[in-house]
């Protein structure tokens, strides 16, 4: 028999989310900052030549440039206040959880609760900022070092004036939009972070899908083969957000206990697993680190000798890029998942809390219990990666394709669709509990009333 939450679910309408006023401010406020975000990725930064800077993007494609102006919606070719996006941030994140998992006096920090969670966060800005200048810096040189093919450079006037400023814009735009994606997830709607680098990736498929139109309009690409790759997005998309929602649900049971003439417990849940526990860090690591040798080369402009030898061979589509791309994706996938997932700690929590896995004993039975369903899921979720990400280098070295289909992308589109379709469904779910109660509560008003009279 379905809940009642279960029910009010199946019961939404487009009448109850008119009714919700809370859930459509929510709504305008997230969309009113993706429109301020959007916009500024249109302000240059001084001291650019843009003609120039578009001449050695394309040149620069295929290297880390090309997967950060992705993530950034195409702030980081026109070189804007926002060319940096807000990877800095998911970088000091990702590297403050590594470190409160491998250093005692951080993992205390993380047990502290609230008190302890504000530390960390104040860690991460820190280190945000720390990053943000790093790359920023690094962008400034490698763009005094990238010139075109005629010789020209992209900096205007090069110089530490340039330097400075330019360190200065790309930081404070950082920290704006982690200030924003922060607004955006206390005030909004689903994960302000995520939603802001889900926007800037949509904002390229429009124009992405406009070339691929255009080359099966001039004959590039035969119409067939545009009409069996939209039918195979369609499947993928079908696929990623199976793989994305699918979960091992491990049963629990809570024994019962006596309190008086009262039994209380024995109630039976479940712990759901989801089969890609590490989500979209693995590949977005495997990337990063794969596409270095390939920027250097072109930094250095250097397409003989070893590092041209090597930026060749580990340059997109190639075997061997594929092949350690599959095998950086499996590494990160095991580790991420055991930064997450600690079998010992869970165990140890549902042991306190008198529940137990049916069949299993409780303490180290049930961690290695745990360890092993993680540890078969994580194959199954980095597989899954593995052919999702490897389609896209396919059908660009082989057929052409003018844009970056499947990959981090897509599993980053799928996911914040669902995560955001889910907290809205919430919402409306709440609102409902609420109007039920204030009936509820409106009819034993009236029932006191009349027993009165």
């Amino acid at each position: 028999m379905a809940s009642v939450a279960e029910q009010l679910a199946a019961n939404l309408n487009f009448s109850s989310f008119s009714k919700a006023t809370e859930l459509k401010k929510r709504i305008w406020f997230t969309l009113g900052a993706l429109i301020i975000y959007r916009l500024g990725t249109f302000i240059p930064v001084p001291g650019i030549d843009a003609s120039v800077l578009g001449e050695i993007m394309s040149q620069n494609q295929g290297g880390i440039l090309g997967m950060f102006d992705m993530f950034s919606g195409g702030a980081l070719g026109r070189m804007t206040v926002f060319a940096l996006n807000i990877m800095p941030y998911i970088s000091a994140s990702i590297i403050i959880q590594l470190l409160s998992t491998a250093l005692p006096s951080m993992e205390a920090l993380k047990k502290e609760g609230e008190s302890g969670r504000k530390k960390l966060n104040q860690y991460t800005r820190y280190l945000t900022v720390f990053i943000a200048v790093v790359q920023a810096y690094g962008f400034a040189m490698g763009l005094g070092s990238l010139h075109t093919q005629t010789g020209l450079s992209a900096i205007i006037s090069p110089g530490p004036s340039f330097i400075f400023s330019y360190v200065v814009m790309l930081v404070t735009g950082t920290m704006f939009l982690m200030w924003l994606g922060e607004q955006i997830t206390s005030r909004g709607i689903g994960n302000g972070i995520s939603l802001i680098i889900f926007s800037g990736i949509v904002a390229n498929l429009p124009h992405a899908t406009a070339s691929l139109f255009e080359l099966g309009r001039t004959g590039a690409l035969s119409p067939l083969f545009v009409a069996i790759f939209l039918v195979m997005a369609l499947a993928v998309v079908a696929f990623i957000v199976f793989m994305e929602q699918a979960q091992r649900r491990v049963v629990i049971q809570y024994p019962k206990r006596q309190v008086g003439n009262r039994i209380y417990g024995g109630d039976s849940t479940h712990m759901p697993l989801k089969v890609n526990t590490a989500g979209v860090i693995p590949p977005i690591f495997a990337s990063s680190v794969l596409l270095i040798p390939a920027t250097l080369a072109g930094f250095l402009h250097s397409n003989t000798g070893f590092l041209g030898k090597i930026g060749q061979l580990f340059s997109q589509g190639q075997p061997l890029y594929m092949a350690f791309y599959a095998l950086m994706i499996v590494f990160f996938s095991y580790f991420y998942a055991a930064v997450t997932f600690n079998p010992e700690e869970t165990a140890e929590n549902l042991r306190k809390q008198g529940g137990f896995v049916p069949g299993i004993r409780p303490g180290a039975n049930t961690a290695r219990y745990f360890d092993r369903i993680l540890s078969r899921l994580t194959t199954i979720g980095a597989a899954y990666m593995v052919l999702v990400c490897l389609l896209p280098q396919i059908l660009i070295s082989h057929y052409n394709v003018p844009f970056y289909f499947g990959g981090t992308s897509l599993i980053i589109i799928v996911s914040v669709t669902i995560d955001t379709v889910t907290q809205i469904q919430s919402h409306l779910v709440a609102h409902q509990y609420q109007g039920l109660i204030r009936k509820q509560r409106g009819r034993s008003a009236y029932r006191a009333k009349e027993k009165g009279k």
